[in-house]
C-alpha cells in the first residue's frame, strides 16, 4: 500500500499560480453587500479636533512595528520566554542598577523553554530547532554554574 501525496498549494515553488487556480483568479468577484450606515455619533468637541499631534519625548526612539501582514514568529516566542533568564540569574542589571537573583523564576523560564522544545519536536525546521536547543543548553549551563 502506497501513500499518494497531492500538492494543494495555490502557487508553484517558483511563485507561479497553479493551473487549477487560474480559473478562480479570472472569475469575477461578487460585489460586497452595502455596509449599513454607521450610527449617528455626537460631534467631537472642537478643542479635541484642533489638538496637534505631539512628537515623541526627547531621548526616546520610536521603533516601528512589524510590516503589515506579518505576525509574531517562533523566534519571538522563544525570545519572550528566554528574556528574563539573565535577570533572574543575576547576570543583567535593571535600569536603576539593581540586580535580581531568583533561582526559582530562572528555573521556571528554563523549564518553559524545555516544554516548548518537547511539544514542538518534529515540527520545527532545523534552524529553529538549533536555536532553541542552543539557547536551552546555554541557560541550563549558566544555571548550574550559578547555583549548582
Amino acid at each position: 500500500m502506497g501513500i499518494k501525496v497531492t500538492d494543494k498549494r495555490m502557487f508553484t515553488p517558483d511563485g507561479e499560480l497553479r493551473e487549477e487556480y487560474r480559473d478562480l483568479a479570472d472569475a469575477p468577484v461578487p460585489a460586497p453587500p452595502a455596509p449599513a450606515p454607521p450610527p449617528a455619533e455626537p460631534a467631537a468637541p472642537p478643542a479635541a479636533a484642533a489638538a496637534p499631534e505631539l512628537p515623541p519625548p526627547a531621548g526616546r526612539v520610536e521603533i516601528p512595528g512589524p510590516p503589515p501582514g506579518t505576525g509574531p514568529t517562533f523566534y519571538d516566542l522563544v525570545g519572550l520566554l528566554a528574556e528574563p533568564i539573565p535577570l533572574y540569574l543575576g547576570d543583567a542589571t535593571l535600569p536603576d542598577g539593581q540586580k535580581i537573583e531568583n533561582p526559582e523564576m530562572a528555573r521556571l523560564h528554563i523549564d518553559l523553554l524545555d516544554v516548548l522544545l518537547r511539544k514542538t519536536l518534529g515540527n520545527l525546521d532545523p534552524q529553529e530547532l538549533a536555536v532553541l536547543e542552543d539557547l536551552l543548553a546555554r541557560a541550563r549551563m549558566r544555571y548550574v554554574q550559578k547555583w549548582g
